[in-house]
């Protein structure tokens, strides 16, 4: 089976379970804490304090700009790139991959020691380090590392097997939350449409029809982002 379309569908099929889970509100709910304001385009809405600790993260550096070149060939071959969406590097992938390394501590240790491991694996093989290699090399390292033993628990596998197994995880949960993931899935919801209507024949079939009054007022795309409101009796008034 094609890896991508494997992926996608797992990813798909994941997005489609967690629509069955819906949040609660009790009634003794706290006031929700202040959002701070960002006209940064990147910004997704954080609290002060939310977006203080992001802005610290983000000046500090993580990977050397080798281990950065590793994560992004690695990326490569875990997902490759695809026309016209893009891959990994198109999504910021590798930039990602060291924040989450930067604000959970504890992947450290398996990030660092897998990139070395990868580092020495291939100079032992090869005679170049693992972003020098070439794509079939790169992938002959990985073949070794990407299966495990699912009746042993991850955390009592051999370092450079978490590795992968980290690595993988956070490369398609970096691309499939990024825009050009999202539009290589073709996932359409929150995005703006139009609407006119019920179809004609749909109607036809029915032996209904629009008030040529309501659905001049109702059905104006000129006003479709304007709210409506109405009156204390009912009546629509924009």
């Amino acid at each position: 089976m094609d890896r991508r379309k494997s992926i996608e569908t797992m990813i798909l099929g994941v997005g489609a379970s967690a629509l069955a889970f819906h949040g609660c509100k009790t009634e003794e709910s706290k006031p929700a804490e202040e959002v701070a304001v960002n006209t940064d385009t990147k910004y997704f809405g954080r609290t002060p304090a939310e977006l203080e600790r992001i802005e610290k993260l983000n000046a500090e550096r993580l990977f050397t700009d080798h281990d950065m070149d590793t994560i992004t060939a690695l990326s490569l071959v875990i997902l490759p790139p695809k026309e016209p969406f893009g891959g990994p590097i198109e999504a910021e992938v590798p930039e990602m991959i060291e924040f989450m390394g930067k604000d959970i501590p504890e992947m450290q240790p398996t990030l660092k020691g897998g990139l070395m491991w990868l580092d020495h694996k291939s100079n032992k093989e090869f005679g170049v380090e693992f972003k020098s290699a070439t794509l079939e090399q790169q992938k002959q390292i990985c073949d070794e590392i990407c299966w495990h033993d699912i009746e042993k628990p991850l955390e009592e596998q051999p370092l450079e097997i978490q590795f992968f197994a980290l690595m993988r995880n956070l490369v398609v949960t970096g691309y499939y939350t990024s825009k050009v993931g999202i539009a290589d899935l073709g996932y359409k919801g929150n995005t703006p449409n139009v609407w006119d209507g019920v179809p004609q024949d749909v109607l036809d079939q029915h032996g209904v029809a629009y008030d040529p009054e309501w659905i001049a007022k109702c059905v104006d795309q000129s006003k479709r982002n304007v709210i409506a409101e109405w009156d204390e009796n009912g009546n629509l008034l924009t």
